[in-house]
Formats: C-alpha cells, structure tokens, sequence
C-alpha cells in the first residue's frame, strides 16, 4: 500500500473550536509540496542546466515573485486551479525542450526525482524528527501529493515512514481550501483542532485552515529557514545544528 493511503479515520470528530491565541501545539499538519519538498520554483537554475536550456530560459516564479508570473496570478483569481497551473507549466517546459506532451509527472521526473529521499527539505527533516522526539503527532494534507509524485516514487521516500496521518486529495477528491480536507485531516490526527499547527505555502489554504479551528502558518519560500525557525518556535524545539 502506497504512503498516501495511510489514513486513519477511526478518531472521534474533534471538539468545537477553541480560541487559538498562544496555546503550544501538540500536532504538525503540513503540507507537501513547496512545504515538505523543495519547490520548482527554487530550482529554476539547476531545470535550465537538466534540460540544456539557456540561463533564465525558465523565468515564471510563482510565490517568490508573482509579478513575474501571470498564470500564477490567474491561480490566486480561482481563474484556474492549482492542477491547471502545474499541468499548464509542464506543457510550457515540455515544449522549450521539444516535448509538448509533458504532464506533471513528467515534468518532475525530467528535472528533479531522481531520488526520493532528495526532494525532502533537510531542514524540514529536522523538524519532523524534533517534532516526534517530543511525541507531537506529525501528519501531511495534500492536494496532489501522489497524483503529481506516483506511488512507486512515494513508496522509497524514508521521510514517510515515521509520520502519523497523511490525508491526500488524490485518494479522497476532496482539495484544500474545502473544509471537509481540513476535516478529514483533524480527525485523523486524533487532537482537537485547536492543537493542531497547519503549514501551507499559499495563503487560500491557510484561511480556509483558519476557518475550521486550526493554528496556522504561512509558509513563505522567499525565507524557509526563518520559517522553519519559527515554526519549529511555536512548537517548542530545538532544532539540530548543521555540523
């Protein structure tokens, strides 16, 4: 069975909302791409040099500077969805190299996922191992986390293999911001919501997070070590210090 079937849904429903003010989290829901895997976006260089493309062929950078990005803008409109942007993106990438056939996985599989266990942030390792080590429950929701990656890819990433709940719109069709995700990965993770910190690179999902109860942080990839650093504050942890 593939990581992304790992759901539980056995736990009573989590109990009314609470006041979320300054109470230490006792769960960590985080998103996986962008989050948990280093994004596209920030890898823009190294594709250009993968693909045998001219520096800055590949221009589009989404989060870190949406002025640069139209399709992305379009994405923050509810314009199009989050799969339409990728699906448009590997099409676009596809076709500077002289395939336009690319879907996202194809795309991926071209530039980066080589090695599973690569495309997890370090830093976000570390986090997650901080985290377990003071037995917080650690859980992922996604949207497309196996649609985009594949099974057989997820099944090698060691990553996994110590987290608790992992709720993914690939399985369940049902995507962030609808409140049912957020509901579904509640009650998986067994703690009332109000206990639970979700991590989320884009602001939509973080206030849909919001809205059904959870404490939330936006995750800004223009500063990932700062916000690793304050998540891992919020929690609690010390983090490991690199040698």
């Amino acid at each position: 069975m593939s990581a992304a079937l790992r759901t539980p849904l056995h736990a009573p429903a989590p109990g009314a909302r609470a006041p979320r003010g300054g109470g230490r989290p006792a769960g960590l829901l985080l998103d996986f791409g962008s989050v948990i895997s280093v994004s596209v976006f920030e890898r823009h260089r190294e594709t250009e040099r993968i693909l045998g493309l001219a520096p800055g062929a590949v221009s589009w950078l989404g989060p870190l500077e949406p002025g640069s990005d139209a399709l992305w803008r379009d994405m923050l409109a509810n314009k199009i969805t989050e799969r339409d942007y990728w699906r448009l993106r590997a099409r676009e990438l596809g076709e500077q190299v002289g395939e336009p056939d690319w879907d996202v996985p194809t795309m991926l599989g071209r530039i980066r996922q080589n090695d599973p266990n690569a495309v997890v942030r370090p830093a976000i390792a570390a986090l997650v191992r901080a985290a377990r080590a003071q037995s917080m429950k650690v859980g992922i929701l996604s949207n497309e986390m196996e649609l985009f990656y594949g099974a057989d890819f997820l099944a090698g990433m060691r990553f996994l293999d110590d987290l608790d709940v992992i709720v993914d719109a690939t399985q369940n069709g049902i995507l962030k911001p609808d409140p049912r995700a957020y509901a579904l990965a509640i009650e998986a993770m067994q703690l009332p919501a109000e206990q639970i910190l979700f991590v989320d690179d884009q602001f939509r999902n973080i206030a849909g997070g919001w809205q059904v109860g959870l404490q939330t942080h936006y995750f800004d990839l223009r500063d990932v070590s700062g916000n690793v650093a304050a998540v891992a504050a919020r929690l609690g942890l010390q983090l490991e210090t690199e040698p």
